[in-house]
């Protein structure tokens, strides 16, 4: 673990130069990163990513986080892992459709927190890549 200090520091040139050269050759650049970042929030803005990925609901909550971050990064995935193990499919498609309407899918995209574990009951996991299928 590295402080806020250090990882200006240390890692976050590098970033830089990497988002640079990305940008450069006209790609996109998205950071997945977990845990709390608060401390860090504009030092993400400022190194000039385009999206971030993972939001947990006991952090910041993905429709909380598209409210503040709306027009600065894109916001992707986001339905807690939690949330997808415990929920029944009913609940994941009312939550996916209801993000999904409130973004109108402008600087957005539905998908979990993570990667998909086998522990995420099936017919959880379909109650959201449906919802996001008929949002296209």
């Amino acid at each position: 673990m590295l402080s806020p200090s250090q990882l200006r520091r240390y890692v976050f040139p590098w970033h830089k130069a990497i988002i640079d050269l990305a940008h450069s050759c006209g790609r996109p650049v998205i950071l997945h990163s977990c845990g709390n970042y608060t401390m860090i929030l504009d030092d993400l803005f400022s190194l000039g990513y385009d999206g971030r990925h993972s939001y947990e609901d006991n952090i910041i909550p993905v429709e909380k986080a598209y409210e503040q971050f709306q027009g600065k990064i894109a916001v992707m995935g986001g339905i807690d892992m939690d949330f997808l193990v415990r929920s029944s499919p009913e609940q994941i498609r009312e939550r996916c459709e209801a993000i999904l309407q409130k973004t109108g899918c402008r600087g957005y995209a539905l998908g979990s927190g993570n990667s998909i574990p086998e522990y995420v009951p099936f017919e959880n996991y379909l109650a959201m890549i449906e919802t996001a299928k008929r949002s296209l």
